[in-house]
Protein backbone atom coordinates (compact mmCIF):
# COMPACT_ATOMS: atom_id res chain seq x y z
CA UNK A 1 0.00 0.00 0.00
CA UNK A 2 1.17 3.52 -0.80
CA UNK A 3 0.14 6.81 0.90
CA UNK A 4 -2.58 8.68 -1.03
CA UNK A 5 -0.39 11.76 -1.59
CA UNK A 6 2.25 9.58 -3.21
CA UNK A 7 -0.30 8.14 -5.57
CA UNK A 8 -1.26 11.65 -6.69
CA UNK A 9 2.28 12.84 -7.41
CA UNK A 10 3.92 12.99 -10.83
CA UNK A 11 5.16 9.54 -11.70
CA UNK A 12 8.22 10.65 -13.62
CA UNK A 13 8.97 10.53 -17.36
CA UNK A 14 6.17 10.08 -19.94
CA UNK A 15 5.20 6.51 -20.90
CA UNK A 16 7.55 4.76 -23.27
CA UNK A 17 6.46 4.55 -26.88
CA UNK A 18 5.26 1.19 -28.19
CA UNK A 19 8.11 -0.98 -29.43
CA UNK A 20 7.79 -3.87 -31.87
CA UNK A 21 9.76 -6.86 -30.53
CA UNK A 22 12.69 -8.05 -32.58
CA UNK A 23 11.96 -11.20 -34.62
CA UNK A 24 14.72 -13.69 -35.29
CA UNK A 25 14.78 -15.37 -38.68
CA UNK A 26 15.79 -18.96 -39.27
CA UNK A 27 19.51 -19.56 -39.69
CA UNK A 28 20.16 -20.58 -43.35
CA UNK A 29 22.48 -23.36 -42.19
CA UNK A 30 19.70 -24.82 -40.01
CA UNK A 31 17.24 -24.53 -42.89
CA UNK A 32 19.63 -26.40 -45.15
CA UNK A 33 20.04 -29.11 -42.50
CA UNK A 34 16.28 -29.49 -42.24
CA UNK A 35 16.09 -29.85 -46.00
CA UNK A 36 18.58 -32.71 -45.96
CA UNK A 37 16.72 -34.53 -43.20
CA UNK A 38 13.36 -33.97 -44.83
CA UNK A 39 14.48 -35.37 -48.17
CA UNK A 40 15.48 -38.68 -46.59
CA UNK A 41 12.59 -38.97 -44.11
CA UNK A 42 9.96 -41.67 -44.66
CA UNK A 43 7.58 -40.78 -41.84
CA UNK A 44 7.76 -37.02 -41.17
CA UNK A 45 5.45 -35.15 -38.80
CA UNK A 46 5.02 -31.39 -38.50
CA UNK A 47 3.84 -30.02 -35.12
CA UNK A 48 2.77 -26.37 -34.88
CA UNK A 49 2.10 -24.41 -31.72
CA UNK A 50 2.84 -21.30 -29.75
CA UNK A 51 1.70 -17.71 -30.20
CA UNK A 52 2.45 -14.76 -32.43
CA UNK A 53 1.68 -16.42 -35.75
CA UNK A 54 0.52 -14.35 -38.69
CA UNK A 55 -2.40 -15.77 -40.62
CA UNK A 56 -0.33 -15.52 -43.80
CA UNK A 57 2.52 -17.62 -42.39
CA UNK A 58 0.16 -20.25 -41.01
CA UNK A 59 -1.59 -20.54 -44.38
CA UNK A 60 1.70 -20.69 -46.28
CA UNK A 61 3.03 -23.48 -44.07
CA UNK A 62 -0.26 -25.39 -44.37
CA UNK A 63 -0.19 -25.08 -48.17
CA UNK A 64 3.41 -26.30 -48.28
CA UNK A 65 2.78 -29.30 -46.05
CA UNK A 66 -0.38 -30.17 -47.99
CA UNK A 67 1.47 -30.14 -51.32
CA UNK A 68 4.09 -32.48 -49.90
CA UNK A 69 1.62 -34.74 -48.07
CA UNK A 70 3.27 -34.21 -44.65
CA UNK A 71 0.95 -34.82 -41.66
CA UNK A 72 0.43 -31.69 -39.57
CA UNK A 73 -0.59 -31.74 -35.91
CA UNK A 74 -1.53 -28.83 -33.68
CA UNK A 75 0.03 -28.64 -30.25
CA UNK A 76 -2.12 -28.40 -27.10
CA UNK A 77 -5.00 -25.98 -27.76
CA UNK A 78 -3.51 -24.76 -31.01
CA UNK A 79 -5.94 -26.58 -33.33
CA UNK A 80 -6.82 -23.42 -35.25
CA UNK A 81 -3.34 -22.82 -36.66
CA UNK A 82 -4.09 -25.35 -39.41
CA UNK A 83 -7.59 -25.75 -40.85
CA UNK A 84 -8.84 -29.10 -39.62
CA UNK A 85 -10.36 -29.94 -43.01
CA UNK A 86 -6.96 -29.90 -44.70
CA UNK A 87 -6.36 -33.33 -46.29
CA UNK A 88 -3.16 -33.77 -44.25
CA UNK A 89 -4.39 -32.52 -40.85
CA UNK A 90 -3.63 -35.23 -38.29
CA UNK A 91 -5.33 -33.89 -35.13
CA UNK A 92 -4.04 -32.17 -32.02
CA UNK A 93 -1.55 -33.39 -29.46
CA UNK A 94 -3.47 -32.56 -26.32
CA UNK A 95 -5.60 -34.12 -23.61
CA UNK A 96 -7.61 -37.11 -24.80
CA UNK A 97 -5.35 -37.45 -27.82
CA UNK A 98 -6.06 -39.89 -30.65
CA UNK A 99 -4.08 -43.08 -29.88
CA UNK A 100 -3.25 -43.39 -33.58
CA UNK A 101 -1.71 -39.92 -33.59
CA UNK A 102 0.36 -40.90 -30.55
CA UNK A 103 1.57 -43.99 -32.39
CA UNK A 104 2.32 -41.90 -35.49
CA UNK A 105 4.36 -39.39 -33.48
CA UNK A 106 6.38 -42.16 -31.85
CA UNK A 107 7.06 -43.82 -35.17
CA UNK A 108 8.08 -40.60 -36.96
CA UNK A 109 11.63 -40.50 -38.25
CA UNK A 110 11.48 -36.68 -38.45
CA UNK A 111 9.49 -34.40 -36.14
CA UNK A 112 9.60 -30.71 -37.05
CA UNK A 113 8.15 -28.68 -34.17
CA UNK A 114 7.52 -25.01 -34.94
CA UNK A 115 6.58 -22.86 -31.94
CA UNK A 116 5.41 -25.79 -29.82
CA UNK A 117 6.97 -26.04 -26.35
CA UNK A 118 6.50 -29.83 -26.24
CA UNK A 119 5.58 -29.63 -22.57
CA UNK A 120 3.48 -31.94 -20.41
CA UNK A 121 0.17 -31.98 -22.27
CA UNK A 122 1.29 -32.30 -25.90
CA UNK A 123 3.78 -35.00 -24.93
CA UNK A 124 1.18 -36.95 -22.93
CA UNK A 125 2.83 -36.42 -19.57
CA UNK A 126 6.34 -36.58 -21.08
CA UNK A 127 5.71 -40.13 -22.34
CA UNK A 128 5.21 -39.42 -26.04
CA UNK A 129 8.90 -39.44 -26.93
CA UNK A 130 12.08 -41.10 -25.78
CA UNK A 131 15.00 -38.72 -25.24
CA UNK A 132 17.41 -40.88 -27.14
CA UNK A 133 14.96 -40.96 -30.04
CA UNK A 134 14.36 -37.19 -30.14
CA UNK A 135 18.11 -36.66 -30.30
CA UNK A 136 17.97 -38.38 -33.67
CA UNK A 137 14.68 -37.10 -35.13
CA UNK A 138 13.56 -33.81 -33.49
CA UNK A 139 13.96 -30.46 -35.21
CA UNK A 140 12.80 -27.82 -32.73
CA UNK A 141 12.24 -24.22 -33.82
CA UNK A 142 11.09 -21.85 -31.08
CA UNK A 143 11.37 -18.11 -30.34
CA UNK A 144 12.51 -18.76 -26.77
CA UNK A 145 16.04 -20.17 -26.42
CA UNK A 146 15.25 -21.52 -22.94
CA UNK A 147 12.87 -24.08 -24.47
CA UNK A 148 15.36 -25.69 -26.82
CA UNK A 149 16.86 -28.85 -25.34
CA UNK A 150 15.28 -28.14 -21.96
CA UNK A 151 13.46 -31.49 -21.91
CA UNK A 152 14.05 -33.12 -25.28
CA UNK A 153 17.48 -33.39 -26.89
CA UNK A 154 17.31 -32.35 -30.54
CA UNK A 155 18.88 -33.30 -33.83
CA UNK A 156 18.62 -29.65 -34.89
CA UNK A 157 17.38 -26.61 -32.97
CA UNK A 158 17.17 -22.91 -33.65
CA UNK A 159 15.81 -19.75 -32.07
CA UNK A 160 13.38 -18.23 -34.57
CA UNK A 161 10.12 -16.35 -34.75
CA UNK A 162 7.31 -18.80 -35.47
CA UNK A 163 6.06 -17.06 -38.59
CA UNK A 164 9.51 -16.39 -40.02
CA UNK A 165 10.51 -20.01 -39.39
CA UNK A 166 7.34 -21.22 -41.08
CA UNK A 167 7.91 -19.01 -44.10
CA UNK A 168 11.48 -20.27 -44.39
CA UNK A 169 10.35 -23.90 -44.31
CA UNK A 170 8.05 -23.29 -47.27
CA UNK A 171 11.10 -22.63 -49.44
CA UNK A 172 12.30 -26.21 -49.01
CA UNK A 173 11.81 -28.45 -52.03
CA UNK A 174 12.67 -32.01 -50.97
CA UNK A 175 12.03 -33.41 -54.45
CA UNK A 176 9.43 -35.90 -53.24
CA UNK A 177 6.03 -36.23 -51.62
CA UNK A 178 4.51 -38.49 -48.97
CA UNK A 179 1.28 -40.45 -48.53
CA UNK A 180 1.41 -40.06 -44.75
CA UNK A 181 -0.76 -36.95 -44.72
CA UNK A 182 -3.76 -38.64 -46.31
CA UNK A 183 -3.58 -41.60 -43.93
CA UNK A 184 -3.19 -39.34 -40.89
CA UNK A 185 -6.21 -37.25 -41.90
CA UNK A 186 -8.35 -40.35 -42.33
CA UNK A 187 -7.42 -41.35 -38.78
CA UNK A 188 -8.37 -37.88 -37.55
CA UNK A 189 -11.76 -37.98 -39.28
CA UNK A 190 -12.55 -41.34 -37.70
CA UNK A 191 -11.49 -40.15 -34.24
CA UNK A 192 -13.51 -36.91 -34.49
CA UNK A 193 -16.71 -38.71 -35.48
CA UNK A 194 -19.24 -38.70 -32.59
CA UNK A 195 -19.28 -41.68 -30.24
CA UNK A 196 -22.29 -43.15 -28.39
CA UNK A 197 -23.08 -42.21 -24.78
CA UNK A 198 -25.40 -43.50 -22.06
CA UNK A 199 -27.27 -40.30 -21.18
CA UNK A 200 -29.99 -38.29 -22.90
CA UNK A 201 -27.50 -35.70 -24.13
CA UNK A 202 -24.74 -36.86 -26.43
CA UNK A 203 -22.18 -34.10 -26.06
CA UNK A 204 -20.24 -35.47 -29.03
CA UNK A 205 -23.28 -34.97 -31.28
CA UNK A 206 -23.93 -31.50 -29.86
CA UNK A 207 -20.36 -30.38 -30.50
CA UNK A 208 -20.42 -31.92 -33.99
CA UNK A 209 -23.54 -29.86 -34.70
CA UNK A 210 -21.51 -26.71 -34.13
CA UNK A 211 -19.40 -27.68 -37.15
CA UNK A 212 -22.35 -27.18 -39.49
CA UNK A 213 -24.28 -24.53 -37.55
CA UNK A 214 -21.52 -21.98 -37.03
CA UNK A 215 -19.64 -19.99 -39.68
CA UNK A 216 -16.00 -20.86 -40.30
CA UNK A 217 -14.75 -17.68 -38.61
CA UNK A 218 -16.72 -18.19 -35.38
CA UNK A 219 -14.51 -17.87 -32.30
CA UNK A 220 -14.79 -20.83 -29.90
CA UNK A 221 -13.60 -20.40 -26.33
CA UNK A 222 -13.42 -22.69 -23.32
CA UNK A 223 -11.98 -22.99 -19.85
CA UNK A 224 -10.67 -26.15 -18.22
CA UNK A 225 -12.42 -29.38 -17.36
CA UNK A 226 -13.39 -32.72 -18.83
CA UNK A 227 -16.07 -31.03 -20.92
CA UNK A 228 -13.28 -29.51 -23.02
CA UNK A 229 -12.18 -32.97 -24.21
CA UNK A 230 -15.48 -33.25 -26.10
CA UNK A 231 -14.99 -29.83 -27.66
CA UNK A 232 -11.40 -30.39 -28.77
CA UNK A 233 -12.12 -33.85 -30.13
CA UNK A 234 -15.33 -33.19 -32.07
CA UNK A 235 -15.14 -29.53 -33.13
CA UNK A 236 -13.26 -28.96 -36.37
CA UNK A 237 -11.68 -25.53 -36.72
CA UNK A 238 -11.74 -24.20 -40.26
CA UNK A 239 -9.91 -20.89 -39.88
CA UNK A 240 -7.02 -19.30 -37.99
CA UNK A 241 -7.70 -17.38 -34.79
CA UNK A 242 -10.89 -19.19 -33.95
CA UNK A 243 -9.73 -20.94 -30.75
CA UNK A 244 -9.21 -19.33 -27.35
CA UNK A 245 -8.36 -21.82 -24.62
CA UNK A 246 -6.00 -21.88 -21.61
CA UNK A 247 -2.80 -23.86 -21.98
CA UNK A 248 -2.35 -23.41 -18.23
CA UNK A 249 -5.46 -25.40 -17.33
CA UNK A 250 -7.21 -22.35 -15.86
CA UNK A 251 -10.87 -22.83 -14.98
CA UNK A 252 -13.13 -19.88 -15.69
CA UNK A 253 -11.08 -18.68 -18.67
CA UNK A 254 -13.56 -19.31 -21.44
CA UNK A 255 -16.37 -16.87 -20.66
CA UNK A 256 -14.22 -13.75 -20.08
CA UNK A 257 -12.21 -14.76 -23.16
CA UNK A 258 -15.44 -14.85 -25.17
CA UNK A 259 -16.40 -11.38 -23.96
CA UNK A 260 -12.96 -10.07 -24.90
CA UNK A 261 -13.10 -11.71 -28.33
CA UNK A 262 -16.51 -10.16 -29.02
CA UNK A 263 -15.18 -6.74 -28.06
CA UNK A 264 -12.33 -7.11 -30.56
CA UNK A 265 -14.36 -8.84 -33.29
CA UNK A 266 -17.94 -7.50 -32.94
CA UNK A 267 -18.96 -8.83 -36.36
CA UNK A 268 -17.94 -12.45 -35.64
CA UNK A 269 -19.97 -15.00 -33.73
CA UNK A 270 -18.37 -15.93 -30.41
CA UNK A 271 -19.39 -19.12 -28.61
CA UNK A 272 -18.07 -20.23 -25.23
CA UNK A 273 -18.36 -23.88 -24.23
CA UNK A 274 -18.08 -24.13 -20.44
CA UNK A 275 -18.46 -26.75 -17.77
CA UNK A 276 -20.78 -25.97 -14.87
CA UNK A 277 -18.00 -25.63 -12.31
CA UNK A 278 -15.83 -23.89 -14.88
CA UNK A 279 -18.53 -21.34 -15.73
CA UNK A 280 -19.29 -20.55 -12.09
CA UNK A 281 -15.71 -19.35 -11.64
CA UNK A 282 -16.51 -16.25 -13.71
CA UNK A 283 -20.27 -16.42 -14.35
CA UNK A 284 -20.76 -12.94 -12.86
CA UNK A 285 -19.23 -11.58 -16.06
CA UNK A 286 -22.71 -11.91 -17.54
CA UNK A 287 -23.11 -8.45 -16.03
CA UNK A 288 -20.20 -7.22 -18.15
CA UNK A 289 -21.58 -8.81 -21.32
CA UNK A 290 -25.02 -7.26 -20.78
CA UNK A 291 -23.78 -3.87 -19.62
CA UNK A 292 -21.47 -3.41 -22.61
CA UNK A 293 -23.76 -5.08 -25.17
CA UNK A 294 -21.32 -7.88 -26.03
CA UNK A 295 -23.69 -10.61 -27.29
CA UNK A 296 -21.77 -13.83 -26.86
CA UNK A 297 -23.32 -17.29 -26.60
CA UNK A 298 -22.27 -19.57 -23.73
CA UNK A 299 -23.13 -23.26 -23.67
CA UNK A 300 -23.01 -24.43 -20.06
CA UNK A 301 -22.48 -28.20 -19.87
CA UNK A 302 -24.08 -29.06 -16.53
CA UNK A 303 -23.27 -32.55 -15.26
CA UNK A 304 -23.34 -31.58 -11.59
CA UNK A 305 -19.70 -32.36 -10.87
CA UNK A 306 -16.11 -31.21 -11.23
CA UNK A 307 -15.57 -33.76 -14.00
CA UNK A 308 -11.78 -33.88 -14.20
CA UNK A 309 -11.29 -34.29 -10.46
CA UNK A 310 -14.15 -36.77 -10.28
CA UNK A 311 -12.57 -38.85 -13.03
CA UNK A 312 -9.27 -38.96 -11.15
CA UNK A 313 -11.05 -39.95 -7.94
CA UNK A 314 -12.86 -42.77 -9.71
CA UNK A 315 -9.73 -43.86 -11.59
CA UNK A 316 -7.34 -43.97 -8.66
CA UNK A 317 -9.82 -45.44 -6.17
CA UNK A 318 -12.12 -47.65 -8.27
CA UNK A 319 -14.99 -49.20 -6.36
CA UNK A 320 -14.12 -47.32 -3.15
CA UNK A 321 -16.16 -44.45 -1.65
CA UNK A 322 -13.48 -41.81 -2.32
CA UNK A 323 -15.64 -39.27 -4.18
CA UNK A 324 -15.06 -36.15 -2.11
CA UNK A 325 -16.01 -32.48 -2.71
CA UNK A 326 -16.70 -32.86 -6.43
CA UNK A 327 -20.52 -32.83 -6.50
CA UNK A 328 -22.04 -29.45 -7.35
CA UNK A 329 -25.32 -27.87 -6.30
CA UNK A 330 -25.93 -25.71 -9.36
CA UNK A 331 -28.42 -22.91 -9.90
CA UNK A 332 -31.02 -22.90 -12.66
CA UNK A 333 -28.67 -21.34 -15.21
CA UNK A 334 -31.54 -20.08 -17.37
CA UNK A 335 -32.97 -18.08 -14.45
CA UNK A 336 -29.45 -16.97 -13.55
CA UNK A 337 -28.89 -15.62 -17.08
CA UNK A 338 -32.25 -13.89 -17.15
CA UNK A 339 -31.51 -12.20 -13.83
CA UNK A 340 -28.70 -10.31 -15.59
CA UNK A 341 -30.88 -9.44 -18.58
CA UNK A 342 -29.43 -12.15 -20.82
CA UNK A 343 -31.35 -14.78 -22.78
CA UNK A 344 -31.50 -18.34 -21.44
CA UNK A 345 -32.75 -21.65 -22.83
CA UNK A 346 -32.69 -25.12 -21.26
CA UNK A 347 -31.79 -28.24 -23.24
CA UNK A 348 -32.16 -31.78 -21.89
CA UNK A 349 -31.81 -33.99 -25.00
CA UNK A 350 -29.51 -34.20 -28.00
CA UNK A 351 -32.45 -33.76 -30.36
CA UNK A 352 -33.38 -30.44 -28.72
CA UNK A 353 -29.89 -28.96 -28.98
CA UNK A 354 -30.04 -27.53 -32.54
CA UNK A 355 -33.19 -25.54 -31.74
CA UNK A 356 -31.79 -24.34 -28.40
CA UNK A 357 -28.57 -23.23 -30.06
CA UNK A 358 -30.43 -21.44 -32.82
CA UNK A 359 -32.57 -19.58 -30.29
CA UNK A 360 -29.44 -18.48 -28.42
CA UNK A 361 -27.73 -17.39 -31.64
CA UNK A 362 -30.80 -15.44 -32.69
CA UNK A 363 -30.81 -13.60 -29.35
CA UNK A 364 -27.10 -12.83 -29.73
CA UNK A 365 -27.59 -11.54 -33.28
CA UNK A 366 -30.29 -9.26 -31.89
CA UNK A 367 -27.77 -7.90 -29.38
CA UNK A 368 -28.50 -9.91 -26.24
CA UNK A 369 -25.95 -12.25 -24.59
CA UNK A 370 -27.34 -15.77 -24.49
CA UNK A 371 -26.89 -18.95 -22.46
CA UNK A 372 -27.76 -22.56 -23.30
CA UNK A 373 -28.19 -24.69 -20.18
CA UNK A 374 -27.23 -28.15 -21.45
CA UNK A 375 -28.05 -30.92 -18.97
CA UNK A 376 -25.45 -33.67 -19.26
CA UNK A 377 -24.96 -36.91 -17.34
CA UNK A 378 -21.87 -37.34 -15.17
CA UNK A 379 -21.89 -41.03 -16.10
CA UNK A 380 -20.52 -39.96 -19.50
CA UNK A 381 -17.45 -38.53 -17.84
CA UNK A 382 -15.31 -38.30 -21.00
CA UNK A 383 -15.53 -39.40 -24.64
CA UNK A 384 -15.68 -43.18 -24.65
CA UNK A 385 -15.42 -43.38 -20.85
CA UNK A 386 -18.05 -43.82 -18.14
CA UNK A 387 -17.97 -43.70 -14.37
CA UNK A 388 -19.18 -47.30 -14.29
CA UNK A 389 -16.32 -48.33 -16.54
CA UNK A 390 -13.78 -46.51 -14.39
CA UNK A 391 -15.07 -48.46 -11.40
CA UNK A 392 -14.57 -51.71 -13.26
CA UNK A 393 -18.29 -52.22 -13.75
Amino acid sequence: ALPEDLLEEDGGPPPARPVTPARAGLDPAVLAGIGVRLARAERPLLVVGGSGWTVEAAHALADWAERLGIPVSGSFRRKDLIANDRPNYAGDLGLGCNPKLIARARAADLVIAVGARLGENPTQGYTLFDRAHTAQVLVHLHPGPEELGRVWPTALAAVADNSLAAEALTTLQPGRTWDEGTAAHAEYLTFSTPVPVTGRVNLAECIAHLNTALPADAVITNGAGNFAAWLHRFYRHRACRTQLAPTSGAMGYGFPAAIGAKAVYPDREVVCVAGDGDFLMTAQELATAVQHALPVVVIVVDNGTYGTIRMHQETHYPGAPRVIATDLKNPDFVTYAEAFGAFGVRCETTADFPAALEAARAAAKAGTPALVHLIADAEDIAPGRTLTGLRGG
